[in-house]
């Protein structure tokens, strides 16, 4: 089991995703075994970033405002690639 800074040791997660109303953020989709993070913005554009630990994944889905989170502690901390179709 991981240890998140926040709540203590936890179990493995199951994939995650979600859409949702927000002004940046069309949809995100998380994948724990991969620790990758693939977010789907409301441009139309999708990046996926990788090595994202999972408490940062719950802090961001449990965050009022999924922009200001991932905009202030995912977009520039993880490595991250653009998918184009």
């Amino acid at each position: 089991m991981k240890e998140s800074p926040i709540v203590g040791p936890r179990p493995a997660a199951k994939r995650f995703s979600a859409v949702m109303p927000s002004t940046v953020i069309r949809k995100y989709d998380y994948d724990p075994a991969a620790r990758e993070l693939a977010v789907l913005f409301i441009t139309g554009r999708r990046y996926v970033y990788r090595d994202v630990p999972q408490w940062v994944f719950d802090e961001f889905a449990s965050a009022f405002s999924k922009g200001r989170y991932f905009n202030a502690h995912i977009r520039d901390a993880y490595d991250h690639t653009e998918v184009t179709s």
